[in-house]
């Protein structure tokens, strides 16, 4: 059974208290060993999901995780390393994650989730959403209240806008729903429950529970 190593998370503490390239070259080994780790589930659970969403079929966990290194460009914090481990599993791998609805798998001491949905979409694909939303409410409304749903997703998560977006009135019955900029859902989760042996199925679990709203924003 493949899991997620507690050594995976020790290197990820090590890394946030040493976060410079003179300790990440010093231990290499120890990062090749937790990313691999951390591969090789991803890889696990793309193979899961694909029983439930076949268009991911054949994708690889290599074109869903993220790099380590951080991009320092443009940020005040020039820390060069990530102390996380992260994967967006879409159509395509994550380059695609501006296009598509997708699976988001985090690993981090202290902030350990799996999230979905779509985030700060384009504007062609937000304004095809909310159009969606606008003219089937019914149907968005009875995914964000099936059981299964609420079991793990409580709110829709991400920004949203202060007034209505262009070409909504104020008084629109799903106003609020329209508002989002991005239309995430988060689930939280521990260290324990990570490293634990049953958390694959957990995972697959919560995924499944996601992929209703996840059509409903792909098929456009």
């Amino acid at each position: 059974m493949v899991t997620i190593n507690k050594s995976t998370f020790s290197f990820l503490s090590e890394l946030k208290m040493n976060n410079n390239r003179e300790w990440f070259l010093e231990n290499q080994l120890k990062y090749k060993e937790a990313r691999f780790n951390f591969d090789t589930f991803i890889q696990k659970v793309i193979d899961g999901i694909v029983e439930f969403d076949p268009i991911l079929k054949g994708l690889e966990s290599k074109n869903c995780v993220f790099r380590i290194n951080r991009d320092i460009r443009f940020s005040h914090d020039k820390s060069p390393y990530k102390a996380n481990f992260g994967a967006f599993i879409v159509r395509g791998g994550k380059k695609n994650g501006e296009k598509f609805a997708g699976y988001y798998l985090h690993i981090q001491p202290g902030e350990c989730f799996i999230a979905g949905g779509a985030y700060m979409p384009r504007t062609p694909w937000l304004s095809a959403i909310r159009e969606k939303i606008d003219d089937q409410p019914e149907q968005f409304k009875k995914i964000l209240k099936n059981k299964e749903f609420i079991k793990y997703f409580k709110v829709l998560e991400g920004e949203k806008l202060k007034k209505p977006p262009k070409g909504f009135a104020d008084d629109n019955p799903n106003i609020e729903l329209l508002k989002h900029k991005s239309y995430l859902v988060m689930h939280y989760v521990s260290e324990k429950q990570i490293i634990a042996p049953d958390y694959y199925s957990h995972v697959t679990k919560v995924l499944k529970a996601m992929k209703p709203l996840n059509d409903f924003l792909n098929d456009l």
